[in-house]
């Protein structure tokens, strides 16, 4: 797994040839246990590493296209599972936890719900105040800047656009770790108002 601006954060990639874009997938180490967030198959390498950071205590799916690998990894780790609560009904997988708006999952884990995305109630993530981690909306096919999914895969433009509004008004962002993507380490509350403005 690569390590990323903080200490406390890895990623791991998997190359997607139809899009030309990186699909990816975050761990936060914590004491308390760690957390994957809408996991990837893992290479041996990377097993080994999650590993000798101490395995998962949770996954958080943020949508149920980002599945991926959470059984697989659950089965290994006992990680339990959370997801959203607005695919309460439809998640193909058993969830042990339904997340909603304005939650704090574990301390400095803000749930945040976006609306008008492919799914219904697709989840964004804030790490204490200034690490904000996308699923499918908010994306990077370009590195530097951030987009959104295209008009024909939305559910509700209007609404998606008030959540990336949403997001770009959050003040203190400094990543944006995107599901799909190049991420933004520095300035990144910046490239939110850059894309809420052009939307």
């Amino acid at each position: 797994m690569k390590s990323l601006h903080r200490p406390d954060l890895y990623a791991w990639s998997s190359f997607d040839v139809t899009r030309n874009v990186d699909f990816n997938s975050y761990l936060w180490t914590r004491p308390d246990g760690n957390i994957a967030i809408d996991p990837l198959p893992l290479s041996p390498h990377d097993w080994e590493h999650l590993q000798s950071l101490g395995g998962a205590a949770w996954i958080i799916i943020t949508n149920s296209d980002h599945i991926r690998a959470s059984q697989g990894i659950s089965h290994v780790t006992g990680a339990k599972i959370a997801a959203p609560l607005s695919e309460r009904d439809a998640l193909p997988i058993p969830s042990h936890r339904w997340l909603s708006d304005g939650e704090e999952f574990v301390p400095g884990l803000k749930v945040l719900e976006l609306q008008g995305s492919k799914t219904p109630g697709e989840l964004a993530l804030l790490l204490e105040g200034t690490t904000l981690i996308t699923g499918d909306l908010v994306r990077a096919h370009q590195a530097g800047s951030l987009g959104i999914l295209p008009n024909e895969k939305l559910k509700n433009r209007s609404e998606a656009v008030a959540s990336v509004r949403r997001l770009a008004e959050i003040n203190g962002i400094e990543a944006v770790l995107v599901g799909d993507g190049w991420s933004i380490f520095k300035d990144g509350g910046s490239r939110l108002k850059e894309l809420a403005a052009k939307l």
